[in-house]
């Protein structure tokens, strides 16, 4: 199926559009040139015709029936008929052998049946062709008409060949049209084709996070054209970009280096809280129950908030690319402490492993890639109801190690599935502490990933809820 006129180029449509102009034009001037020239052969034709009919007519017709008078010429094609008193005495034409040829009846009768005027008109006498022909009365002679006639072969021949010829040379120049067309837009639009490969170029950037430099710039131009307008508005508005990243950077950084620092503050003094609370649980003294529920509430709430602060400030460091101790880590027996770790904090969940015997050796920090797998069985244990099936697999899949965490349990709601991985996403929207939860899980578990140079993602359904993490296998050293 034809492309639409919309999804086309704009450097085709330019080519399409004069080369269409040009054709438009050729057709019009070749019509109009075809026409004109028809009808100067034909008014030609036609005064040769009345000069041809008005000899024949002549006064030497009015002495015996039998006389020829002025003959019209012996042109070829010539045609001539005489009526005497309602009676054709002669029906003549001349062959292109160059002899005179009697017409039959079927000619004479459709040049008797023509309406006559004072122009000659055109009649079509079969194999013999188009003729243009007109009548005269003898002078003096009432009931005397002679009929002359001329073919408008000739005429034909002359306009159909010069159509060709138009048609033929307007060919020609939509093919040269078509060719220079496409090589001068190619020209006019070669800055228009650097302001695409600039965006391209800008579009490939890490744009999302991070230092961003954005030193893409389309290369100046004419600004008195229009591709050279565009360009220099897209560098205007790739300022104006990299102006806004900037500031968008650096009060990330602000905010980075507050949670940080907050983070980092708050550890003494929430340590020391949690301290005192236990020293004065434990000092054996005879308190109150309601002073002892408190206190087992401080020291609760501080143990909560201490791994809060830990988390964010992991997060912080994470950010800045700092936190991680890079080795080599064999997944198979970190994936078998973490399950038994998962089941010894849930047993009521069905813990399976698939890893095989074969280490599976990545590029990492073992303590953080250990966190991966403790935070991604610690979201299934939490989230799922008692008696759950929870698989951890391991497989190589190419150059990446593919680690999946999958349960049975009720599945993820699909609006929550596209946030799932940011910061402080929760299942139930709120701030509830019935599971301890504080939304930052995955997204250590995101962070630290990535931190690895690999990838997690979430494919979650009722009954069928799976984690798949991909890393880089560690290359052997040569």
């Amino acid at each position: 199926m034809a492309a639409s006129g919309g999804s086309w180029s704009l450097r085709r449509r330019l080519v399409v559009g004069i080369v269409g102009l040009l054709a438009v034009v050729s057709i019009v001037v070749g019509v109009s040139s075809v026409v004109a020239l028809r009808q100067t052969l034909l008014a030609r034709l036609d005064e040769q015709v009345l000069d041809a009919a008005g000899r024949a007519a002549g006064p030497v017709f009015g002495g015996q029936q039998g006389d020829e008078g002025d003959q019209p010429g012996n042109r070829i094609g010539t045609l001539l008929v005489r009526v005497h008193d309602g009676v054709v005495v002669r029906a003549e034409y001349v062959a292109e052998s160059g002899e005179t040829n009697e017409l039959d009846d079927a000619q004479i009768a459709r040049l008797l049946a023509l309406d006559w005027g004072v122009r000659p008109v055109t009649a079509d006498l079969g194999e013999l062709g188009e003729f243009r022909v007109a009548a005269r009365q003898s002078p003096g002679l009432d009931d005397d008409t002679t009929i002359a006639g001329l073919p408008t072969a000739e005429v034909t021949a002359t306009t159909t060949n010069l159509a060709l010829i138009f048609a033929l040379v307007t060919l020609a120049a939509i093919v040269v049209a078509a060719l220079a067309g496409t090589q001068v837009v190619r020209v006019a639009l070669r800055p228009l084709d650097r302001v695409t490969a600039t965006a391209r170029r800008v579009a490939e950037l890490p744009l999302a996070h991070g230092q961003v430099a954005l030193a893409e710039r389309v290369p100046e131009s004419d600004p008195r054209t229009e591709v050279g307008q565009v360009g220099a508005a897209f560098n205007r508005m790739l300022e104006h970009v990299e102006s806004s990243l900037r500031s968008r950077q650096e009060s990330e950084e602000k905010v980075r280096q507050f949670v940080a620092d907050a983070s980092h503050e708050l550890r003494t003094p929430l340590a020391s809280i949690r301290g005192y609370s236990e020293l004065t649980r434990r000092t054996g003294l005879e308190l109150p129950d309601d002073i002892v529920y408190a206190l087992a509430r401080i020291e609760s709430e501080s143990v909560r908030m201490t791994s809060l602060v830990e988390e964010l400030l992991l997060l912080a460091r994470l950010d800045a690319g700092q936190e991680l101790v890079h080795g080599t880590v064999d997944l198979v027996p970190l994936l078998a402490d973490a399950v038994s770790d998962a089941h010894a904090a849930s047993p009521e969940h069905a813990w399976r492993v698939e890893t095989g015997e074969v280490p599976v050796v990545v590029a990492g920090d073992a303590n953080r890639l250990h966190q991966v797998v403790g935070n991604l069985l610690a979201n299934a244990r939490v989230h799922t109801p008692t008696g759950t099936v929870v698989t951890v697999t391991l497989e190589e899949d190419g150059d990446h190690a593919v680690l999946t965490v999958a349960d049975d349990g009720p599945g993820i709601p699909i609006d929550l599935q596209p946030v799932l991985f940011e910061r402080f996403a929760r299942g139930d929207g709120s701030r509830s502490r019935a599971t301890g939860s504080t939304g930052l899980g995955l997204a250590i578990v995101a962070a630290i990933v990535e931190a690895h140079r690999g990838s997690v993602a979430l494919e979650s359904r009722p009954g069928d809820t799976r984690f798949v993490v991909r890393l880089p296998l560690a290359r052997p050293e040569r």
